[in-house]
């Protein structure tokens, strides 16, 4: 069986990242947990086995992982930001103001975007883990509430 940190110390050390046992550790939870995984979520993993770790630790490394392009943050409505590694399937999602239904999307679905973007602006937009908010179809089909109804 292979280390699962070998990929992980790998990539960090391309980046010319340190490799330290926090930084491994949450690569391997968001990997495991295939991403969306709240930044609480990811410490109550991280503390089940190592009770030590502080959350405050894990809010840095987290940072400095998404700076370092390895992980995403995406904030899905109301809800904490959610994290995922970066390169594993690209894809967005569509999330409904009404019921919190989130859909996933291809990352294919943005490239006409980008592409318009670069186009008329010349603007390189980075769209790693892209949200877009409005209605699912269930909710689209129901009748608007009546004012003062």
């Amino acid at each position: 069986m292979v280390d699962p940190f070998v990929m992980y110390r790998e990539v960090l050390a391309l980046r010319g990242m340190r490799v330290t046992p926090q930084r491994l550790m949450i690569l391997q939870v968001i990997d495991e947990g295939h991403g969306h995984l709240t930044a609480d979520q990811i410490g109550d993993r991280i503390r089940a086995k190592f009770p030590a770790i502080h959350q405050g630790t894990i809010y840095r490394t987290l940072e400095v992982l998404r700076e370092a392009g390895l992980v995403s943050e995406t904030h899905l409505g109301d809800r904490s930001a959610v994290y995922e590694l970066v390169g594993s399937h690209p894809h967005h999602h569509l999330v409904c103001d009404n019921c919190g239904q989130v859909i996933e999307i291809g990352d294919a679905m943005l490239a006409p975007l980008r592409a318009a973007l670069f186009n008329q602006f010349g603007f390189r937009a980075r769209t790693e883990h892209f949200a877009i908010f409005g209605l699912c179809a269930d909710c689209a089909r129901q009748p608007e509430p009546t004012p003062g109804a």
